[in-house]
């Protein structure tokens, strides 16, 4: 255990965290998610595994570690479904909540249709699923900077 580090943060969670860099994405992803096969194609080839963790708890847990790109239009994106990429579902709307909380701004997202999701995740650094059963609870997380 350390000081001040949620104890949702896995050792394993914690280095894919520190390996990354500015503009690195990282996938945030539900139960259903097809994580391991996305997770094989990206950078780190790693897949993070959170069971029994909502996407909510687990979004809090790395935002509080990990800056939000400031230099892009939406540092996070999120699954929209194929046949209604507007839709919006409550787990998106508590990532907004989250986000804005974390960065202590308005925090822009982005909506993705599902197959243009698995596309991008598969250029991310690394996926982390959760236990999060909620439909198109699926994030992809752009690292930013710290400016201490």
């Amino acid at each position: 255990m350390l000081k001040t580090i949620s104890p949702l943060v896995t050792p394993e969670l914690l280095r894919i965290l520190a390996a990354m860099g500015h503009g690195d994405d990282l996938v945030l992803a539900d139960r259903n998610f097809p994580a391991a096969s996305v997770a094989a194609e990206t950078v780190s080839g790693e897949l993070i595994e959170l069971p029994g963790i909502g996407t909510n708890e687990a979004a809090e847990a790395i935002l509080a570690l990990l800056p939000l790109d400031s230099f892009v239009d939406a540092p996070v994106r999120r699954m929209a479904p194929s046949d209604d990429p507007g839709a919006e579902f409550e787990v998106h709307r508590d990532m907004q909540t989250i986000a804005d909380a974390a960065e202590g701004r308005s925090v822009p997202i982005e909506a993705v249709e599902r197959f243009a999701f698995y596309d991008a995740a598969r250029q991310a650094f690394a996926v982390v699923r959760t236990g999060e059963s909620r439909p198109y609870g699926c994030f992809i997380l752009k690292k930013g900077v710290i400016f201490d």
